[in-house]
């Protein structure tokens, strides 16, 4: 899956991924490949992208992510 991290200052990632760990507003959760549409709220935390055996994390304060058509889109704060 494509995934996007934007701030309103940047891009902090923007590529391919086996699976996107966040901090939803209502607890942890993971995105995996051909996940089901969604929008939901960040709070603060770590932002988690897994490719392969490769890791990446990414601090956040909030913000909001949209899931649709295979693509991940973090808008963090």
């Amino acid at each position: 899956m494509t995934v996007h991290i934007l701030t309103p200052d940047a891009t902090l990632f923007s590529g391919e991924a086996d699976y996107v760990g966040l901090p939803g507003s209502d607890g942890s959760m993971g995105i995996m490949d051909r996940h089901a549409a969604l929008i939901t709220t960040l709070q603060s935390g770590e932002v988690l992208v897994r490719t392969g055996a490769n890791e990446e994390r990414f601090a956040v304060k909030g913000g909001t992510v949209e899931v649709l058509n295979n693509v991940v889109t973090v808008l963090a704060a």
